[in-house]
């Protein structure tokens, strides 16, 4: 008989319970452990009144532990990345973001000097834009323009061979 950590168990709980309230068969499907069991442990749950104390959701894991846990999975391969992220309440992706967040957290910031080249470039854009709009709009009349004059030329040859 396979044992589960007290975390996991209790993060696996904690899914099924309010808030959460998620269907105890996607679960058991997600986390390969049979339906029973996990009814079984719900069942407990309600019966102790929140005796079990769940395990912190991603959300609330500060990001001293986040940073562990990238460490702790840096030498992963999936299919063992899936198995922690199985006990651990969490998903590869969320562990991806973290790891994106820990490379990105010693990029150099950009200085005020960069944020307002930045913000003049973006109106310089949008004025461009909006002038790219207006000639659009202007060549379009243009065509318009030509072509009813050619219309007119041919009536008024039409009319003049008749």
């Amino acid at each position: 008989m396979r044992q589960y950590s007290a975390e996991f168990k209790a993060s696996l709980i904690a899914k099924m319970l309010p808030p959460h309230n998620r269907p105890v068969p996607d679960l058991a499907r997600e986390t390969q452990i049979p339906r029973d069991t996990l009814y079984s442990w719900r069942t407990q749950a309600l019966k102790a009144g929140g005796d079990l104390v769940p395990a912190p959701t991603p959300d609330e894991r500060d990001s001293a532990a986040k940073f562990a846990i990238v460490i702790e999975t840096a030498h992963l391969n999936a299919e063992e990345l899936s198995t922690y992220c199985r006990r651990q309440g969490l998903y590869p992706q969320q562990i991806d973001a973290w790891r994106s967040a820990c490379v990105q957290a010693n990029a150099p910031v950009c200085g005020q000097a960069e944020r307002a080249q930045r913000r003049s470039d973006q109106q310089r854009i949008k004025l461009l834009e909006q002038e790219v709009g207006r000639k659009d709009k202007a060549l379009a009349e243009a065509a318009a323009l030509l072509m009813l004059q050619k219309k007119l030329r041919l009536l008024l040859a039409d009319r003049a061979d008749a």
